[in-house]
């Protein structure tokens, strides 16, 4: 079986992705609506995720708010991707946003 990790970094109490909140609910999740936050999308991506994929998929939070790893201050100094950060299989996708939509594009190919 393919198993896929996605990797969400960010600092938990930034703006989940660069737009506020549409009432479409273009990024696919609805528990953290208007909460705009990481802390409150993350869980809700994970949810979503899980449901969508099953045990294929695994999600998880990097938080930056600590400490930044040494593997994720090479992503930034190599490609400068915005935050928050999503990482395929430890790979830097360009999606930017917490987005249940945008994330499968990348996953869907892998499995």
């Amino acid at each position: 079986m393919t198993q896929i990790t996605v990797e969400v970094v960010g600092y938990t109490y930034r703006p989940c992705g660069p737009f506020p909140c549409d009432a479409e609910r273009s990024c696919g999740l609805t528990e953290c609506y208007q909460k705009e936050k990481l802390s409150f999308a993350f869980p809700a991506l994970r949810d979503a995720l899980g449901e969508k994929y099953g045990d294929k998929v695994s999600v998880e939070l990097v938080p930056l708010d600590k400490e930044i790893p040494d593997r994720i201050k090479e992503i930034v100094r190599a490609e400068h991707p915005p935050l928050p950060i999503i990482l395929i299989n430890g790979t830097c996708v360009p999606v930017g946003a917490v987005s249940v939509p945008r994330i499968s594009e990348y996953i869907d190919p892998l499995l």
